[in-house]
């Protein structure tokens, strides 16, 4: 059963706080700072993975972790507690709002034990509240939605417990009376096309309107909101005491 998507008390879904309208917005999202007013703050803690209908296998050795089977819902722990089996854990950094324009922020981090190399950019899917994938066009980039959203991936490598920024953007409008307005309840991300997908858990939903487009940036290196624990030590041994002359 996936995790249930957590909305604001506000009648009709979640609450939206306008800020100006700017690119500057989604950059403070892939920075970890929220705009001011903008931005609800995402739950702490690790966010259980799931895998969607039809996620094609990953590339183990680049991964740092054993993909999981189509069907899992949770996937198995991986080398620290909460990190999926593949070696990394994508967790939602709130939304900005102005005018119709909105700019979800996705961070993922590095739990795993080994260096994960990303290159491109995240594969998001949505899903109604039956969770049914809901068809939409993926940009890459923003190309019919906004300006200055389009910076050329660049590839990284991620050490174990580094993060990278990616954000979502789209517009709700609705200009077109024929077509059923788009509300996604559910949101999965695969960190790059082919690499298994997990399950986001966002706060409110993903209202396209009718316009049927979602851009999506390149990952960007950032500092993680959460710092990953550190792991354990092996203590060195005792030293011999040299003999005093």
């Amino acid at each position: 059963m996936p995790p249930t998507t957590v909305r604001s008390p506000a009648p009709g879904g979640r609450r939206l706080v306008a800020v100006s309208v700017s690119i500057t917005a989604t950059l403070g999202l892939l920075a970890g700072c929220a705009p001011a007013g903008g931005l609800a703050s995402a739950p702490p803690g690790p966010t259980p993975a799931s895998r969607g209908p039809g996620s094609a296998p990953s590339d183990a050795a680049e991964l740092g972790g054993t993909p999981s089977r189509d069907g899992d819902p949770g996937g198995s722990n991986g080398p620290t507690s909460g990190c999926p089996d593949s070696g990394v854990r994508i967790t939602y950094r709130g939304v900005s709002a102005a005018m119709g324009l909105r700019a979800m922020g996705l961070e993922l981090v590095n739990c795993g034990d080994r260096p994960y190399r990303l290159h491109g950019y995240p594969e998001p899917r949505l899903r109604d509240a039956d969770g049914d994938v809901i068809p939409v066009r993926v940009i890459r980039g923003a190309k019919g939605i906004t300006s200055g959203f389009d910076d050329p991936p660049r590839p990284l490598v991620l050490a174990p417990g580094e993060a990278a920024g990616t954000a979502l953007l789209w517009r709700n409008l609705v200009d077109n009376p024929t077509v059923v307005a788009t509300n996604a309840e559910h949101l999965d991300v695969a960190p790059l096309r082919g690499r298994p997908a997990q399950r986001v858990v966002i706060q409110g939903h993903i209202d396209l309107g009718n316009t049927d487009r979602l851009g999506v940036s390149a990952w960007q290196k950032r500092e993680p909101s959460t710092p990953e624990p550190t792991r354990a030590v092996p203590n060195p041994p005792p030293t011999t005491p040299v003999p005093l002359l």
